[in-house]
């Protein structure tokens, strides 16, 4: 008896897991996204956008910075000719759809600005130049775009200056600055409510920042490995960072938000060398890590004990992904048991490919015990109620319907005078001598645009004073009606 008890204590602890047997299912070739210039741009970005009803993709072009946006629904070859939003003077660097209003999609580009873009129902049919909202503020290139996610309208950006700015978008205007970081910042990562940002920069440092304030509320210098990217995972009061180890191998560590001088764990994951992205949803509390330059996502599910981190399994694929747009959950084919899906880019052949995460299920009822109640489409504050200091958790939805639900919210974009920006006492635009040739360039095409719009607008002004110099002749030669 007691030798059973013995051998019984020595076996392995099985974990039993819903999730255990999910897998990677790729869309037909009809199904995927096929002829796209995407661009060839080194920048560690994703290039991709996506949500319930567009497809947003950073191009190759020549001159300037552009990307396509296609309805979902239309899937197959997509014509070179295309039409494009194409109205930023450098690369765009990044892209991200706005959570609650489906058709608003912000950029960031070399070019220093922001800019913001109301697309057409059904797509566009011409190139679209002109943005809703051109918001500068930024003294170099704009690397990173991040909408707060839980309040409407406030739009964070990363510069190459080392600035993040706050915008708010019913004004137009940047009303905060975090200026404490000392280099290039890499990754924004926002936890649930968005009353914390984690940062991860050039100079090596992880952070925990009230945003707001802009105070660094942790921070952890990162000897052992070397910090890319950071995700919060979900309201577990958790980070997970990717990076590399001393030793040149790819790595994740998971980290208490509250306490970052060591990390809980830290493991090693390969000897390849492109960038780890982590993705994380924190309905499944599934991780996973899709790297840069090679076709495998591999996938984890976390918890709140020891080991914290149990791999599942990896999706593997020869062609090697750029980078990846993830779908909102609302966009999900719930009668598919699908929970993730990534949108893989392949460079190499003009390819978007929609890669389907799906847990086995025999039943054709809606899975309740998979889709848990899940952050939806309405935000939960106004930005002066964020300004003021609220926080509010996430308004959530039930799947169980299927998405059918259009946001009310519309996008109205301020009038705007044109002036200093002036954040924190600084004039953020006054006398910023250009650095290098490329910002020499980029300002030279600010001021042609500039000298172009106000030629336009004299001359519209001379036709008008001449129309009325014509009327005004008519009514002084017309015979006097008595």
């Amino acid at each position: 008896m007691e030798r059973t008890a013995l051998l019984m204590s020595w076996r392995p602890q099985y974990r039993s897991s819903k999730f255990r047997n999910v897998y990677g299912k790729v869309a037909s070739r009809e199904h995927c996204f096929d002829g796209i210039p995407i661009t060839k741009n080194v920048h560690d970005n994703h290039f991709c956008a996506v949500n319930a009803r567009f497809l947003a993709i950073v191009t190759e072009s020549a001159g300037g910075g552009s990307f396509l946006v296609i309805p979902l629904e239309q899937t197959g070859r997509i014509e070179p000719n295309y039409p494009k939003v194409c109205g930023h003077q450098g690369n765009v660097l990044d892209i991200k759809w706005n959570p609650f209003i489906e058709n608003i999609i912000a950029s960031c580009s070399e070019d220093t600005s922001v800019r913001i873009w109301e697309i057409p129902e059904g797509g566009l049919k011409r190139n679209m130049t002109e943005a809703v909202l051109e918001l500068y503020g930024h003294s170099r290139r704009v690397g990173l775009v991040e909408w707060h996610p839980t309040t409407n309208n406030i739009l964070f950006s990363a510069g190459y200056d080392y600035k993040v700015l706050i915008w708010n978008l019913d004004i137009g205007e940047p009303v905060k600055m975090i200026d404490c970081h000392t280099d290039v910042i890499l990754c924004m990562s926002f936890n649930t409510d968005g009353s914390l940002l984690a940062t991860t920069c050039k100079d090596k440092k992880l952070r925990v920042v009230e945003p707001r304030s802009g105070r660094v509320l942790q921070e952890a210098s990162c000897k052992n490995h070397r910090v890319n990217r950071v995700v919060f995972l979900g309201s577990t009061k958790r980070l997970l960072t990717t990076g590399v180890s001393r030793w040149n191998t790819r790595q994740i560590a998971l980290w208490d938000q509250e306490d970052l001088s060591m990390p809980l764990i830290e493991e090693e994951i390969d000897g390849l060398s492109g960038l780890l992205f982590p993705f994380y949803d924190a309905d499944t509390h599934m991780l996973y890590l899709a790297g840069k330059g090679d076709g495998n996502i591999r996938y984890y599910e976390i918890g709140s004990e020891k080991p914290y981190l149990s791999y599942l399994m990896e999706f593997r694929s020869p062609a090697p992904q750029k980078g990846l747009g993830v779908m909102p959950k609302h966009g999900l084919d719930v009668s598919a048991c699908e929970v993730f899906r990534f949108y893989k880019l392949v460079t190499l052949k003009g390819l978007i490919e929609p890669i389907s995460m799906i847990v086995p299920r025999r039943s054709e009822t809606y899975q309740e015990d998979i889709y848990p109640m899940t952050p939806g489409t309405e935000p939960a504050l106004t930005p002066d109620e964020w300004l003021s200091g609220v926080n509010r958790d996430p308004i959530l939805m039930s799947l169980k319907e299927g998405y059918k639900r259009t946001s009310k919210i519309v996008f109205k974009a301020p009038v705007r005078e044109k002036k200093g920006v002036v954040v924190n006492g600084i004039d953020l635009l006054e006398n910023v001598p250009p650095r290098t040739e490329n910002e020499l360039l980029r300002m030279f095409f600010r001021q042609q645009d500039e000298i172009r719009r106000l030629k336009d607008e004299l001359s519209q002004k001379d036709i008008r004073i001449r129309q009325l110099q014509l009327e005004l002749k008519n009514l002084r030669n017309s015979p006097k009606n008595n």
